[in-house]
């Protein structure tokens, strides 16, 4: 069996979730937080090792509250994202406090992960199905030979991805007739206003989304071939981004960049599973209830891990 890793992004300030570090919030019934639900059905589809991406700060609080759990169950090794790790001869411009973006996040993994991997985000619940659909595809049908990227990603449907507390940001999918990726746009400020529903593009402007429109979810199934395309592309990023101190290396505009360009191919395997997520703190309660009904219907044991 091809060997295959979960890398989750965990290094984010989680800056509007009220100053807490909303990815170790507990929310099952013996303190387990949401990477514990994910960890749980990445390894029950066949993942074999799992890669955390974090802050160093946030070391020893992560270790404490679910690193030394997972160590226990998985193959565990630790990849670091920081604001100054930066190509030689580039530097941490003057006020720049953000970090710098899903893509820079994925890249602190070359050098660990040679093998197909999965990205998620530490403070999304995808539920199973997404996990075993992308795992069969990495190891039944990815091609790490191919002339250009083989990837692949969960295709969420946009009802099921909105929060009641705030808007959300998400990757709004345009498919091809053949069922891969034609183009990914990232879209802001989405929420639910009546019977409809409200978005805008990166400039502010409103625009049209539908509720069973394909959404991203940062769940994409990708080669270790594309670290290398992560790293050549992140100086280019960096001389565009110059006195932009919010510009992002984001992963959604990195893959519909090769997908524009014919160098990647990205097949979309649908889930109807309902996200749920804290990108709020009122997000929690909800959240809470969400795993409770999931237990009450045998989707998951009371204490997750024996």
């Amino acid at each position: 069996m091809k060997n295959t890793t979960l890398v989750i992004m965990a290094a984010g300030l989680g800056s509007r979730f009220g100053g807490g570090i909303k990815q170790l919030e507990p929310v099952g019934p013996n303190g387990e937080i949401i990477m514990d639900y994910s960890i749980h059905d990445a390894l029950e589809a066949g993942f074999n090792k799992v890669v955390f991406i974090i802050r160093r700060d946030l070391e020893e609080d992560f270790k404490r509250v679910i690193g030394s759990r997972i160590e226990k169950v998985a193959d565990v090794e630790y990849a670091y994202q920081e604001l100054d790790a930066l190509p030689a001869g580039y530097d941490v411009p003057e006020g720049r406090k953000k970090p710098w973006g899903t893509g820079h996040a994925v890249l602190s993994v070359k050098g660990i992960v040679k093998e197909p991997f999965l990205v998620i985000n530490a403070d999304d619940y995808y539920g199973k199905e997404a996990f075993h659909r992308i795992h069969d595809y990495m190891v039944r049908e990815m091609d790490e030979e191919a002339a250009i990227y083989d990837m692949c990603m969960a295709g969420f449907i946009l009802s099921n991805t909105l929060s009641e507390n705030g808007s959300v940001t998400r990757g709004v999918c345009r498919l091809n007739e053949d069922g891969t990726l034609g183009e990914v746009t990232e879209t802001y400020d989405i929420e639910q206003r009546g019977d409809g529903l409200l978005a805008n593009d990166e400039e502010g402007n409103p625009v049209l989304v539908s509720p069973g429109q394909y959404v991203s979810m940062n769940m994409w199934g990708l080669s270790p071939a594309f670290l290398d395309e992560l790293e050549q592309g992140f100086p280019e990023f960096l001389d565009r981004a110059k006195g932009n101190l919010k510009a992002e290396y984001l992963l959604p505009k990195i893959i519909d960049r090769l997908i524009q360009e014919g160098k990647a191919s990205v097949k979309v395997l649908e889930t109807r599973d309902k996200w749920f997520g804290v990108t709020y703190q009122e997000d929690k309660a909800a959240v809470v209830a969400s795993i409770r009904t999931l237990i009450e219907k045998g989707v998951y044991r009371e204490k997750l891990y024996k």
